[in-house]
């Protein structure tokens, strides 16, 4: 720990582990620049494959296997990278009309409030907003009255009321 220190000319440091670190952790943690992902292992050809093999392959942690040539396992492997990446998927819906499922607004888990969700559509809707109508799994009632500070659940469906 002491010569890697002095490498990068850190000679006078506490330092404190909280794991069973390695050289290379270390390496990253005093380089600053290593941003670590989560990452899931596609297997192709499942059509190859016998049964037996397949549910050997599903127990594997963060492995989606699929067939690109016959096309099996899409959807499994699109509801991994939501699950993985973190994301949800939030639709709106026009007054009078019924809501676009088509294209929705994508937003982060950690940033996921109506008012991220107006500052997502365009900046100065959150000035003229007067509150908002949700239907989904993030309210009791359906549609449910909502301010700005309510959290929204994946595949929500929001319109927005502004201020006359």
């Amino acid at each position: 720990m002491k010569t890697i220190l002095s490498e990068y000319r850190i000679h006078n440091a506490d330092i404190t582990l909280r794991y069973d670190a390695t050289s290379d952790d270390l390496i990253d943690v005093v380089e600053g620049n290593r941003v670590y992902i989560p990452c899931i292992y596609l297997l192709n050809k499942i059509d190859q494959i016998s049964i037996e093999e397949l549910d050997i392959i599903y127990k594997i942690p963060h492995c989606v296997p699929i067939s690109a040539h016959h096309k099996w396992n899409f959807d499994d492997l699109l509801e991994k990278m939501w699950d993985y990446l973190k994301l949800c998927r939030i639709y709106t819906k026009p007054k009078g009309q019924l809501p676009d499922y088509n294209s929705p607004v994508v937003l982060a888990t950690d940033r996921k409030s109506v008012e991220d969700f107006c500052n997502k559509l365009h900046r100065t809707i959150i000035k003229e907003f007067k509150y908002a109508l949700v239907w989904g799994s993030s309210v009791k009632h359906q549609p449910q009255k909502v301010g700005k500070d309510h959290m929204l659940n994946d595949e929500d469906v929001v319109q927005i009321v502004k201020k006359i």
